[in-house]
């Protein structure tokens, strides 16, 4: 299983960026997608997540009404993340876990994207 993040970059408050994820998970097409973001000091924390079919998003508090996860294949994830401010500022990763049920808790995704770069200037 391979995953593959991309669209950080470096904005200023109240710019938008969409953040893209495309795995490969093989012999398993029923798993939830999700973003996380870790900034520095802090621990892992849930931005958003999807269900193997596209419904039932789920957000966290922070980015409610900022952020829109999508799914546009069974393969691919994105987050639109509008609104942005400085304390969104953080290293942004998609993580697929192989069971149907969405979670916020970061120790039951299986598996990992390297990460990418979000940072919002004031």
């Amino acid at each position: 299983v391979q995953l593959q993040a991309s669209g950080g970059g470096l904005v200023q408050t109240g710019d938008s960026l969409r953040l893209h994820c495309a795995a490969s998970v093989r012999g398993f097409s029923r798993y939830t997608m999700g973003w996380f973001r870790q900034a520095p000091g802090k621990e892992r924390e849930f931005v958003a997540a999807i269900s193997w079919d596209g419904g039932t998003p789920s957000y966290a508090d922070s980015v409610k009404g900022r952020f829109t996860i999508s799914r546009p294949n069974t393969n691919t994830v994105n987050l639109q993340m509008d609104s942005l401010k400085p304390e969104d500022t953080a290293v942004y990763y998609c993580a697929a876990r192989l069971n149907t049920q969405i979670t916020r808790i970061v120790g039951l995704y299986n598996y990992w994207g390297q990460g990418t770069q979000v940072t919002v200037s004031s």
